[in-house]
């Protein structure tokens, strides 16, 4: 414990962290539930001193907008369809890493090269892998498939039109779950992988004289004695989940969706980065604040469950 004739150093040391949050975290916060309940909010004009009418209009601007079911259904799906995928993909993964010792660490750094790659890089190379060059109108004929199609015809399958004008709403999720959970996968698997190097090997040594199959050792020993990991990675899937915006402009471009369908596969913060440029503040803050209500519910709903389901 600091004596307290020193903690003035222990505060002087803190102190520029301490200004760093509450300027770029506290006050953004506070700013954004405060615009939230200002209607009509024009920066120009409080510069100036007008005032502005407080209530509830800017959160009914959100839900009343015409594609707010869109973007709340397409945060939803993409959320439900990627955080159980990968949080599968990455513990079986993290297992079979756990298992190998030669070549361990040059494999563990493989994986977690595109958790250190910028979204959208990784999203443009995504799109150049689906997309399809000189479509003709008819959708039989083109000047090249792209190198998924590629794959699919090789192995006997029709080219499908992922990304490009007229493709359908499946085809683009499906683009959207492979990516979202390729790029999710490598701080997983980081985690996964740490609490699998903590667990004590007597319990595997156990299970080995007792001649117990593998598969009930993965059941019994290695995801119980995990489970406090699989809670974190899952919350935060979850979180993440919800926030999903660069990797759908990285693979469709700003207008989120392919030609002739803009905005079709947005999510609730591409709703709030669209309204911005309209200086419609207040009602961004609102979205915000939703957005921000949904994550809670979502995080205490898994929080409860994870009391009955983690063992520590």
């Amino acid at each position: 414990m600091v004596e307290s004739k020193h903690q003035w150093k222990a505060w002087l040391y803190l102190a520029p962290a301490i200004v760093l949050l509450l300027v770029f975290t506290v006050w953004p916060i506070i700013n954004t539930v405060r615009l939230a309940f200002l209607e009509d909010y024009n920066a120009l004009a409080a510069t100036w001193g007008q005032t502005f009418k407080v209530g509830i209009g800017n959160f009914v601007k959100v839900v009343s907008y015409s594609n707010f079911t869109t973007c709340l259904r397409n945060t939803l799906l993409l959320t439900v369809l990627t955080v159980p995928i990968s949080t599968l993909l990455a513990l079986l993964i993290a297992v079979a890493l756990n298992s190998i010792k030669p070549l361990q660490r040059f494999l563990q750094t493989i994986f977690f090269l595109p958790y250190v790659t910028n979204s959208i890089a990784i999203g443009m190379v995504f799109a150049a892998m689906f997309n399809i060059i000189g479509l003709r109108p008819s959708g039989l004929e083109a000047d090249s498939w792209g190198i998924i199609n590629n794959v699919i015809k090789f192995f006997g399958g029709d080219p499908i039109n992922w990304i490009n004008a007229q493709s359908s709403y499946a085809a683009n999720m499906a683009v959207m779950t492979v990516y979202i959970v390729w790029n999710a996968l490598p701080f997983k698997i980081l985690v996964l992988l740490g609490g699998l190097q903590g667990i004590n090997k007597q319990y595997y040594e156990a299970a080995r004289v007792d001649g117990t199959p593998r598969r009930r050792v993965f059941t019994r020993i290695t995801v119980p004695l995990l489970s406090p990991m699989l809670a974190y990675v899952i919350i935060t899937g979850f979180i993440g989940g919800f926030k999903e915006y660069t990797s759908i402009v990285g693979i469709f471009g700003e207008k989120m969706g392919p030609v002739g369908a803009p905005y079709r596969l947005n999510t609730m913060v591409g709703y709030i980065y669209q309204v911005l440029p309209e200086t419609n503040y207040g009602v961004a803050s609102a979205a915000a604040l939703i957005l921000f209500a949904i994550i809670l519910v979502v995080t205490l709903i898994n929080m409860q469950v994870s009391k009955k389901r983690v063992h520590f």
